[in-house]
């Protein structure tokens, strides 16, 4: 008699993945509960809200709308013009300044902003050499613009956040048919008319997400904006908390800054939906880029150069010439502890996160129900919320916990407790998972749709369960993905200042709190070998992901897209 072969019953693997579901859920839960604290506890506080309407919410609310207005005209317009420069002309220097115009990324906003302190004040380079230069002896003999302002957040700002419109901008334009491109220009269009008529509205959906990427980055910036005296609604909730003791007003204030960030991506899948361009044709060929001679050579070549000298030429500077004139702090047992205390925050972070994501993908791929998808979207929540804000959220239910578990031991023993989970490590673990397990998730998912489901069936008709699936089948199959999850959740925790900063134990710095420190002390000179060595970290994943971008294009062969 014939040996059949084993069938499966879908509803039945449904209800057996019933565990996985039920982890995806508890793992949204206790992301989105920083959110739901903060919700109630500024309805608790609501005796303060007068007095913030009345004095801080209306200059801060207004303060960050310019500032993302700002920000996101700058980066939307040096992105954009970037990246159809390197996508469809040939000049000089083109191949190179398409690397080179992702290194800003490398460089965090505060340690940018610092840097530019450095350089523009009045002891620095650039006003130093106006005074050699044309013998001016005090500042009183020459104009120079005020760069701690509005204007010089957007500035430097936008230095650092545009290549975050550039990467998404040259993905699309490389995607786009030429073809198209072509029949506008047979059609009577010029070149700029085939840009601000065809090849702009077809990238719209990949300039709203740069954009609205660049602003979320603009938003949870504390660092940056209180050194350039910018008072945003990020900075005040630091400001009430820390400076105030006011936690209920803190909150509050975070009430209104998640209030922007779901405006703020409310606003870019508007624009992504508002109007659907679709490509008239299939047809894909070689790229013919248009070269470029005489002064419109030189200017493409000073178009890119220029926010790759702004937005990390000078701040790399800044920092070597500090690492080599002045004596640094990284002699010292206090720069190595601090280093010690990021990197264990930041693989340990990596590995629980992208642990997380993991489980957050499979109950998704096994189980693909509205449950396991919508437990995916709320836990990606945290990564648009600031870092100041998930550090409220967590603070609050761990002190509440914390007073809870204190008041019943000295009530039954007369021993006291103290602090077992707020201002701690394990908190700052908690709000770095939260704000990051949307990135580890990503790159996780984008591991599993290269994979075809066909795997998973093949594998169960061989009897393999799921543990034996995931272990022999998914892990290897996912190392490239679990690894760049793990790489770019690592160099986050390392640059993340606000939510560090808020809840580091007593005594426990990072390099990121350290370079902090010394910059409010006016010695960010000395602390040029700490942020050096971030900077270093951060370029590994920019890097990768320009790789990833570039090899990723539609019919890529040897060096250049075909299009």
């Amino acid at each position: 008699m014939a040996r059949t072969a084993p069938t499966f019953s879908f509803a039945k693997i449904d209800r057996a993945h019933l565990g996985w579901r039920v982890a995806a859920f508890v793992i949204a839960a206790l992301a989105i509960a920083p959110l739901a604290a903060i919700a109630v506890l500024a309805a608790a506080g609501s005796d303060a809200w007068s007095h913030l309407m009345a004095t801080v919410l209306p200059h801060a609310a207004w303060e960050t709308a310019l500032l993302l207005g700002g920000v996101a005209a700058l980066t939307l317009c040096v992105g954009a013009s970037t990246a159809w420069l390197v996508t469809m002309r040939r000049f000089p220097g083109r191949a190179a300044f398409d690397v080179l115009l992702v290194l800003p990324l490398a460089m965090p906003t505060y340690i940018t902003a610092y840097c530019y302190g450095e350089f523009l004040d009045y002891t620095g380079p650039a006003q130093s050499a106006i005074r050699a230069v044309f013998g001016f002896e005090s500042a009183r003999d020459y104009w120079f613009p005020e760069w701690r302002s509005l204007g010089g957040a957007v500035f430097v700002m936008s230095a650092v956040l545009y290549p975050y419109v550039y990467l998404t901008a040259r993905a699309s334009f490389a995607q786009q048919s030429v073809c198209v491109l072509e029949v506008a220009r047979t059609l009577g269009r010029s070149e700029r008319g085939v840009f601000f008529a065809v090849a702009l509205p077809l990238a719209r959906p990949a300039l709203a997400a740069g954009v609205a990427l660049a602003l979320m980055e603009t938003v949870n910036d504390i660092g940056a904006v209180e050194f350039l005296g910018v008072k945003t609604l990020s900075a005040m909730v630091y400001a009430t908390w820390l400076q105030r003791s006011d936690l209920g007003g803190a909150a509050q204030i975070a009430l209104v800054v998640i209030a922007f960030v779901l405006l703020l991506v409310s606003l870019e899948r508007g624009t992504r939906l508002e109007k659907r361009f679709h490509h008239t044709t299939s047809r894909y060929r070689d790229l013919s880029r248009e070269p470029l001679r005489g002064w419109r050579a030189g200017l493409a070549f000073a178009c890119c150069a220029a926010p790759v000298i702004a937005g990390f030429g000078v701040p790399m500077g800044v920092l070597l010439h500090a690492v080599l004139t002045v004596p640094q702090e990284t002699a010292g047992a206090q720069f190595w502890r601090a280093g010690a205390n990021s990197l264990t925050l930041a693989a340990g972070a990596a590995v629980i996160a992208v642990a997380l994501a993991w489980t957050l993908a499979v109950a998704e791929r096994l189980s693909p129900t509205r449950v396991a998808r919508l437990s995916g979207q709320a836990a990606s929540l945290g990564y648009a919320m600031p870092g100041a804000v998930i550090a409220i959220g967590a603070l609050i239910p761990f002190a509440a916990i914390d007073n809870g578990v204190d008041a019943v031991m000295r009530r039954e023993f007369g021993v006291s407790t103290g602090l077992l989970l707020s201002g701690t490590v394990f908190a700052l673990m908690f709000a770095y998972c939260v704000r990051f397990l949307g990135v580890a998730l990503g790159a996780v998912a984008a591991g599993y749709q290269q994979m075809s489901p066909n795997v998973d069936h093949a594998a169960r008709t061989l009897g393999a369960g799921t543990r034996r699936i995931l272990r022999e089948v998914h892990a290897p199959l996912l190392r490239p993905a679990l690894g760049a999850a793990a790489l770019l959740v690592f160099v986050d925790v390392m640059k993340e200042l606000p939510a560090t900063l808020l809840l580091r134990p007593f005594n426990f710095e990072t390099l990121a709190t350290q370079i902090y420190i010394f910059a409010s002390l006016e010695q960010f000179e000395k602390s040029a070998g700490a942020a050096l060595a971030i900077v270093a970290l951060g370029l590994i994943p920019v890097l990768v992901l320009h790789r990833a971008i570039a090899t990723g294009r539609p019919g890529k062969r040897g060096g250049d897209a075909q299009l």
